[in-house]
């Protein structure tokens, strides 16, 4: 998959600052807040796929007093979700994303001059104008709730043999081998398709109805309203698709639903109150990058990339690494207290 980079391109060197030093500067912070700009899904999803297949197994299987079966449950649909759900994000996220930067690019290609002037307000270029920053991300990060449906039953699908995998044991070996015989793959031909998606991009951001969300919500913490939306989705659709599931375990169904339910409304919550409660250090840091790096032709990519970056990351160390031993040790107590029946 072949990522194509904009005229505010983040990776060429050209562009790299090279008098300035320290973290503000440091070459490995511009590249990934470059990437989170650009691709803000799927940075969301390499950050959360890193997590979830260390930090957040740990975390689970370090839970006291808890049943064993319940945390290898909880693993299992932990590295489940972060196989399939990352292949899922790259190979829906990078087309749009691309498309976005084709935009980028030539802006009046796909975007009528009524629109864009609606778009720039009183910035004296478009790229820079957080109007259309908000209008494009709103495609680039939309994407993980028109996913969150197959990313669902793609985790629902993979527990089984992630168990297998994982936590060996004749039981499951049957499963393995059934579910073995369905092989999944990706193919997609991201760049003959670009063209016509940017194309249908800019026919959205040039309705009056999508111009109107834009300004109403350009102000506001956009990119952790849509990342907690999504994973409310998420959540749903995998209750859901659990209850009905044949292949998981009727007696651990139940545990597996507390914990994801748990784990979601800890972290919606709680991601609210870091980011109102981050908001003045976040700021400076903000400022003080901006004095740093002044003189980059990319600085306001840089600016949008840390935007995108502040929520993925409250919500992932939130999500991956505090929750799980909770959600996990009271699932495990919910189970137990409640018999409720399932499909």
């Amino acid at each position: 998959m072949k990522i194509t980079a904009n005229r505010y391109n983040p990776y060429n060197k050209n562009n790299k600052p090279q008098s300035f030093k320290g973290l503000y500067s440091n070459k490995l912070l511009l590249k990934s807040l470059g990437f989170a700009a650009d691709y803000p899904a799927l940075f969301s999803g390499t950050l959360a796929f890193l997590l979830s297949a260390i930090a957040r197994p740990l975390a689970i299987l370090s839970t006291p007093k808890t049943d064993k079966e319940n945390k290898k449950y909880a693993c299992a649909k932990a590295l489940a979700s972060n196989a399939g759900g990352y292949l899922l994000m790259a190979a829906a996220s990078i087309p749009v994303s691309n498309a976005v930067i084709k935009i980028d690019k030539k802006p009046s290609k796909f975007i009528n001059e009524k629109t864009i002037k609606m778009l720039k307000k009183k910035s004296p270029d478009l790229i820079k104008s957080k109007y259309y920053q908000f209008a494009t991300q709103l495609f680039k990060l939309g994407l993980g709730m028109l996913i969150a449906l197959p990313k669902s039953a793609l985790t629902c699908f993979l527990i089984p043999p992630v168990m297998s995998l994982f936590f060996k044991n004749k039981k499951h070996a049957e499963t393995q081998h059934k579910q073995n015989s369905n092989v999944i793959s990706f193919k997609g031909m991201y760049n003959s398709a670009t063209e016509k998606l940017a194309k249908s991009i800019g026919k959205i951001i040039n309705t009056k109805p999508f111009q109107k969300f834009v300004n109403r919500y350009a102000d506001t913490d956009f990119a952790l309203h849509i990342m907690n939306l999504t994973d409310t989705l998420l959540t749903g659709s995998f209750i859901a698709m659990t209850a009905k599931s044949k292949k998981i375990k009727q007696e651990r169904k139940k545990a597996l639903i507390y914990n994801s339910a748990i784990s979601t409304g800890l972290s919606i919550a709680g991601s609210y109150v870091v980011n109102k409660y981050t908001e003045k250090p976040v700021e400076k840091f903000i400022n003080k990058f901006k004095e740093v790096n002044k003189n980059s032709p990319v600085l306001e990519k840089y600016v949008e990339g840390i935007k995108i970056a502040k929520p993925a990351l409250i919500l992932g160390g939130i999500y991956y690494i505090i929750i799980p031993v909770i959600s996990t040790f009271f699932a495990d107590r919910a189970d137990k207290k409640h018999n409720i029946k399932l499909y």
